[in-house]
């Protein structure tokens, strides 16, 4: 991490003050995370409006990357400007579903349907991109063994899906037994938090199901996943040494941006704390360093005074 080495910080190290002054200087793209970095469910978390106005003000170019495949870019629009960050455009949003409908007409320029295990924003990202799909259309009582099957899949994409049931889960088995069919998963994120120290399993929890089920492995198109980068930069002329990858997951966001060759860094707002990162850090195991965060702040309000005079 080049810019790590400059400043000298690597290894988890908390920064503020002009530290952070000398970080944002001397970067030119930031990417951000959304949950539990820039909001919590329908809160911004404080500053958070102000930081990423601030930035574009200053001529930075912002992104955000999330896994979160449960909403079209356009609905995120909304939501960021309901929350207070009136600068944000749909460009500026790259989100697991968004990237996969991508791959899928750019890279794997597929020739067929697509059999989807997901909700409203995988469905939008799809129908955009002017990807056919099926998935959502058996009847109640339908079963493996009278269902139909289509014959012209060619490719299995897996995300959130609060609709699960075990007839999709059948049905994709049965697709991914053509070898030349494709297996993708928007995110492996296994859990999310909720209120009241609830949790909602996560879209890597429906692909270990099918993973299991069909013994291949799906590719993976959001983080940690450097795909969502090359989505960026195929549209931006983004330099990775003049990057920072702002997130609160160290196993997604953090391996994301050493997968990326991107400076990152982690705040305590979300998932990850600093005690975990440090755990990875002193690990005599080489892979979890790609869990340690090069840059620690409490929140990234702790950007603010960094913007002022």
């Amino acid at each position: 991490m080049a810019g790590a080495r400059v400043f000298g910080f690597k290894g988890c190290r908390k920064i503020g003050g002009s530290q952070i002054r000398n970080l944002l200087n001397a970067k030119d793209f930031f990417l951000f995370d959304c949950d539990g970095v820039i909001w919590h469910g329908e809160k911004a978390i404080t500053g958070a409006p102000k930081v990423v106005s601030s930035l574009i003000k200053h001529g930075k170019n912002v992104f955000f990357v999330t896994n979160n495949c449960t909403r079209p870019r356009e609905n995120y629009v909304n939501k960021f400007y309901r929350l207070g960050f009136t600068d944000v455009m749909q460009e500026q949003i790259f989100s697991s579903s968004y990237c996969s409908a991508l791959y899928l007409r750019d890279v794997a320029k597929v020739q067929g349907k697509v059999f989807v295990i997901g909700g409203e924003g995988v469905r939008n990202e799809l129908l955009q991109a002017g990807i056919p799909f099926d998935g959502d259309d058996d009847a109640p009582d339908g079963t493996i063994f009278n269902c139909a099957l289509a014959s012209d899949v060619k490719a299995v994409l897996v995300g959130h899906d609060d609709k699960f049931t075990f007839l999709k889960l059948a049905k994709a088995s049965c697709y991914l037994r053509d070898p030349e069919c494709l297996f993708l998963a928007t995110d492996v994120d296994p859990w999310h938090p909720l209120q009241d120290g609830r949790i909602l399993p996560g879209s890597g929890c429906l692909t270990a199901a099918l993973e299991v089920a069909t013994g291949r492995k799906a590719m993976v198109i959001g983080k940690p996943s450097p795909f969502m980068f090359e989505c960026i930069s195929s549209q931006f002329r983004v330099d990775p040494a003049q990057c920072l990858m702002v997130g609160d997951r160290l196993e997604t966001d953090m391996l994301f941006g050493a997968n990326c060759g991107l400076d990152t860094m982690l705040t305590l707002t979300g998932i990850s704390q600093m005690k975990t990162a440090q755990e990875y850090r002193d690990s005599d195991h080489s892979t979890n360093q790609s869990f340690v965060p090069d840059y620690v702040v409490d929140t990234i309000a702790d950007f603010l005074p960094a913007f002022e005079d």
